[in-house]
């Protein structure tokens, strides 16, 4: 079996680069210097027509915690609601959505998180990196499990997934094929080939990105010039990652 690699974009454009990168699904955000949050409805609707790959689309109202009011569950809702509903005209639908809630004291929120995923269905479930900010990573695995997503984004509750690689060989072991855990942060070229043989996962999340340098000729002297460059994805990265493990 090949190693799945799953791109985060930030924009269409990148979307697109990891599909002729070679990618097997992208997850669509917005904001990626703030952790991610739910990218437009055009950006969606414009994603999911240009995409043969799967497409699955972070819902997350806002940046920082985990922790979510009424008020922003019911905007999460809207928002996995408004996936279920994009279809192409060629029949093209949204393949899954990224998800993660937890409760106050650091434990994963299984009533929400449950409900939200039976609303989702029968686009497919990803819990994110919201795993690596739980109290137990173990007993946060069987709750998620219990809630009936079906993959775990994590970087092994550190910050980089290479750092946390044995504890992420542990979760592959204590899952036992009942959920996929994804290693996802950090993941690259260099480190992508030690981490397949460590922690033996079947698919790895990175965003394999490079700074854009504006194209902008005019500059405003009261402003800093560096503040219209961006980052994209990078074809060559993504590629060199993916020739890594599947040559």
């Amino acid at each position: 079996m090949k190693i799945k690699i799953e791109v985060c974009t930030a924009s269409v454009q990148s979307a697109l680069t990891a599909q002729l990168a070679g990618a097997h699904r992208v997850e669509l955000c917005s904001s990626l210097e703030l952790g991610g949050i739910t990218p437009s409805a055009s950006t969606i609707e414009k994603t999911r027509e240009i995409l043969d790959i799967e497409v699955y689309v972070l819902i997350r109202p806002r940046p920082g915690d985990f922790l979510y009011t009424s008020l922003e569950f019911d905007v999460i809702k809207r928002d996995i609601l408004f996936c279920k509903n994009v279809k192409t005209n060629d029949g093209k639908k949204v393949d899954g959505i990224v998800i993660g809630i937890l409760q106050k004291d650091g434990q994963v929120d299984v009533e929400r998180t449950k409900e939200l995923v039976e609303l989702a269905a029968p686009l497919k479930v990803t819990f994110h990196r919201a795993f690596d900010r739980a109290a137990d990573p173990f007993l946060s695995l069987e709750k998620i499990i219990e809630t009936g997503a079906h993959r775990i984004l994590t970087s092994g509750q550190f910050e980089n997934a290479f750092e946390g690689r044995f504890l992420l060989k542990e979760l592959v072991e204590k899952a036992d094929g009942r959920i996929l855990i994804m290693p996802g942060a950090g993941v690259n070229a260099q480190n992508i080939l030690e981490l397949a043989k460590t922690t033996l996962a079947k698919e790895f999340h990175l965003s394999g990105k490079s700074e854009i340098k504006s194209k902008m000729t005019f500059e405003n002297k009261n402003f800093d010039f560096s503040e219209n460059d961006f980052s994209e994805t990078d074809l060559k990265k993504i590629m060199d990652t993916i020739k890594m493990v599947n040559d």
